[in-house]
């Protein structure tokens, strides 16, 4: 069966102390849930997150990796670097990686191999953006960003991700995908993936929903059946808040 998962993207938000605060309030009142939790940290707090939170039910994700193995490539952080740590995850693909970075799909291919390879599990993001949507074309921008990046993998790696489909349209905007939206674009996700690699595959791979999702609107998108969590952005920056989306499962 596919894991539920609510996993946390901090971005670029709390000084190391103040991440480390969150962490440890978050693993006094994260104690039984119902879904695997993962917090997304800044680099600079993984090793130190990762120690207070190791043999917890919290685990730890950095929100990239570099598109290298090592070398002369300074400021960038691996793949290895981020294993080191102790974190187990690691988010790729994010909608602010590909606008502001100039991330391509080539380079996404490289950073899931390298984390794969690495023993990471990517949490690898897909989704339109609102002229994309206005124009009807978000079925086509997400099989391509998936053909591009991640339908290369065997069956076996690409069992090893998680997908985590973000309308970028409500990324920090307050909008929402209606249940409805949410679900019907999910199903469609979870439909390429059986066709690239089969139901069993498609039955077993996590699809997480990313968007302005928050405590009031989380019990209904995830209620549907091919929508198996979320990547909570804003609202996993505090612990009620954040906790309050676990508890939606």
């Amino acid at each position: 069966m596919r894991k539920n998962i609510v996993a946390g993207n901090w971005k670029m938000n709390k000084n190391l102390q103040e991440g480390v605060a969150l962490a440890t309030e978050l693993k006094e009142i994260v104690s039984n849930p119902n879904c695997e939790v993962i917090i997304g940290t800044p680099f600079i707090h993984l090793a130190t997150v990762s120690e207070l939170l190791k043999d917890n039910v919290i685990k730890v994700s950095a929100e990239n990796c570099a598109d290298k193995a090592s070398g002369a490539y300074t400021g960038e952080v691996s793949a290895e670097m981020v294993k080191s740590t102790g974190a187990e995850y690691c988010i790729l693909g994010h909608s602010e990686r590909r606008a502001y970075y100039g991330e391509t799909y080539e380079i996404l291919k490289e950073k899931v191999q390298l984390a794969l390879a690495n023993d990471l599990k990517p949490i690898f993001c897909i989704g339109e953006v609102k002229e994309e949507r206005e124009a009807g074309k978000q079925n086509e921008v997400v099989k391509a960003q998936l053909e591009g990046s991640v339908f290369n993998l065997s069956a076996e790696d690409f069992g090893k991700i998680v997908l985590a489909y973000e309308p970028v349209w409500a990324i920090g905007t307050g909008l929402t995908a209606t249940p409805e939206q949410a679900q019907e674009i999910h199903a469609y996700i979870r439909g390429l993936v059986a066709e690239k690699y089969g139901n069993e595959v498609a039955d077993n791979c996590t699809i997480l929903y990313g968007g302005s999702c928050n405590a009031k609107n989380a019990a209904g998108l995830f209620a549907n059946p091919d929508i198996d969590g979320g990547l909570i952005g804003g609202a996993s920056l505090k612990a009620e808040d954040f906790k309050a989306i676990i508890d939606a499962f």
